[in-house]
């Protein structure tokens, strides 16, 4: 699909509140065919998504180390994870002791499918996953790893309110782009 036909495809998906201030952008290279240019996501004509750009205000994570150490970052921990240490150390371990082995596990998880969503995303051509998107039920773009699947979700006149309010617990765990697209999006309820 060429890329005119694909921006209008998307644009034709935003939901009412977010037509005209969400703008997909592209850039290419005519005389170099084999390089694919570069994609953005511009809200209220400023690029917001471009994981290349260094003087985005949306924070990309270079290590697992910087997610570990980011202050930012709320990891909910379940009784039963906590429980299921309990019994893994037989019980010798002081409570608070437990809290902190559970979120050092669950931040070390995440962390990894962090960096894994972002490496991911670097090698990605925007038009591939655009096109997936198109292609694919609403549900499979929310519930995906994929960041740029997620945020195309958000922005889709198909979420609607009910969706949008039960999703806060899961996009505490997302990386903070599709947080923010997540935040805009509830900006319009």
């Amino acid at each position: 699909m060429t890329w005119s036909k694909l921006k209008k495809s998307l644009e034709s998906f935003l939901c009412p509140a977010l037509s005209g201030r969400v703008e997909y952008l592209a850039s290419s290279y005519h005389y170099f065919p084999d390089k694919s240019g570069a994609c953005y996501i511009a809200v209220d004509k400023k690029k917001v998504f471009n994981m290349r750009d260094t003087t985005t205000s949306i924070r990309w994570f270079q290590t697992e180390l910087e997610i570990k150490n980011a202050l930012d970052i709320q990891i909910p921990i379940s009784s039963e994870e906590i429980e299921a240490l309990r019994n893994e150390t037989n019980a010798l371990v002081p409570e608070d002791r437990l809290l902190v082995m559970a979120r050092s596990r669950k931040l070390s998880e995440y962390a990894k499918e962090m960096m894994f969503a972002q490496s991911s995303l670097s090698k990605s051509n925007f038009n591939v996953a655009a096109n997936k998107f198109l292609t694919t039920p609403i549900e499979e773009s929310i519930e995906s790893n994929d960041i740029l699947l997620n945020i195309l979700a958000l922005v889709d006149r198909r979420v609607g309110k009910k969706r949008l309010v039960n999703m806060t617990e899961k996009m505490k765990l997302k990386h903070p782009i599709v947080q923010y697209f997540y935040e805009l999006r509830l900006s319009t309820l």
